[in-house]
């Protein structure tokens, strides 16, 4: 089947059935049920679980947040690392003279960032030599990736460092990403090349597309501001948070390296699964698009304090990545039927993971189900993104933290630095 889908791809396929959060919810759930109905190859599912499963989410979440004034999980949760309002340190230095140049700048870093912010691995480590605190994982990539806007790693222009620009973005090396990151010997990174190569690509599709990077500005990653701003304002100042996926997915698509691609479009983090039985040219197609959606969520706040209105929230799905999906099978729900592959290496691009994440995404949903629940709310009170933020990813954390040494996620993963 697998074989044949790939044949296929160049044939009738519509990219629009694969680019977009519905078909990775629709098609999550679908693996899902072949899951609850034990026909899947790799994984069993134990749903008494995730009653336990979601009442360590709520507790973590009232821990965090008292008063449930949840904000979205974004990439500005992690500039904010230590009690430090980076954003607002970089605004009072800046003083934008206009609102669409904040915007700009704030689309500039957190795209930046978040194509950086693939697992750093257990060893690597960042200095803030303005706070003198070391941080790691995530949020150490957040801080470090602030720490190279702040020094014009990504800027051409001397007198304003604040910017990540198209040439410079195309241009930019491992050494540099390295030096960034402070990376040595000692302080070893993985995948350090794959996110140099994401910036380059990023500068070369700026460039490449000045419809959606440069209509108001030189090209630089900060233009889809402009795009997605112009399109509220069209429409009395709403957009809905799918379409703003979409604009990133079309946008994004061509710096994704060696993927499946469907009428001669990249489909990024899209995968092979057997188990997708679609009666069409996506057939076997399993789209994820964890770093875009995690991109997405993290685009609409500078898009809020521009007085645009989000609608649709929940329209994106749950990020299939490893804190997310540890969390399941840390907790018993999720459990690999052949226990010899937790002692082995997975590639990203296998059915293992591509199953695992996919479930992943599924069974997130549920959980904001159960969480809501309990605390009787309903969507549009605790959106998916306030869920996960509460949350989820920290309760799988918390849980690899408890069952392993260093934290790590219960599969060892094969990363290049473009998808984990």
């Amino acid at each position: 089947m697998i074989s044949d889908a790939v044949e296929r791809l160049g044939e009738t396929g519509d990219t629009r059935k694969i680019l977009n959060a519905a078909a990775v919810r629709d098609r999550a759930h679908m693996l899902l049920e072949a899951g609850l109905s034990d026909d899947l190859k790799h994984f069993s599912l134990n749903l008494e679980a995730l009653e336990p499963t979601a009442e360590r989410v709520l507790e973590i979440t009232k821990k965090a947040y008292p008063d449930l004034q949840i904000p979205f999980h974004a990439r500005w949760r992690h500039f904010e690392t230590g009690g430090i309002d980076r954003w607002t340190m970089i605004g009072a230095a800046r003083r934008w003279s206009e609102l669409r140049q904040m915007g700009r700048a704030a689309f500039d870093l957190v795209i930046a960032s978040v194509l950086l912010d693939a697992g750093a691995g257990a060893d690597w480590r960042y200095e803030e030599e303005v706070s003198g605190q070391t941080y790691r994982r995530s949020e150490g990539l957040a801080v470090a990736s602030v720490g190279m806007f702040m020094s014009g790693y990504f800027s051409g222009d001397p007198m304003d460092p604040f910017r990540c620009d198209a040439g410079t973005l195309s241009l930019l090396t491992a050494k540099e990403v390295a030096s960034g990151f402070q990376v040595g010997p000692n302080n070893p990174m993985i995948g350090l090349e794959g996110r140099a190569g994401l910036l380059r690509k990023l500068g070369d599709v700026c460039t490449l597309r000045e419809d959606l990077f440069a209509s108001e500005d030189d090209a630089r990653p900060g233009g889809l501001f402009d795009v997605l701003f112009n399109e509220a304002s069209e429409q009395d100042g709403m957009l809905a948070a799918p379409r703003i996926l979409e604009v990133v997915l079309e946008a994004l698509g061509p710096i994704w390296p060696g993927r499946v691609k469907l009428n001669d479009v990249n489909l990024g983090d899209t995968w092979l699964h057997s188990g997708i039985e679609i009666d069409d040219a996506t057939r076997g197609l399993m789209p994820l698009h964890k770093l875009s959606q995690w991109l997405s969520y993290s685009l609409m706040e500078p898009l809020v304090w521009s007085g645009v209105r989000v609608l649709e929230v929940d329209g994106l799905t749950g990020l299939a990545e490893y804190r997310n999906g540890g969390l399941f099978i840390d907790s018993g729900v999720l459990s690999l039927k052949n226990k010899d592959q937790l002692m082995q290496s997975h590639e990203i691009g296998s059915e293992l993971v591509v199953e695992w994440r996919a479930l992943t995404v599924a069974l997130l949903d549920r959980i904001a189900d159960i969480v809501r629940k309990k605390l009787d709310v309903d969507e549009q009170q605790l959106p998916l993104a306030c869920v996960l933020e509460g949350g989820t990813w920290a309760a799988g954390r918390q849980i690899a933290q408890e069952k392993r040494a260093d934290g790590g996620p219960p599969l060892s993963l094969v990363s290049d630095g473009t998808v984990f």
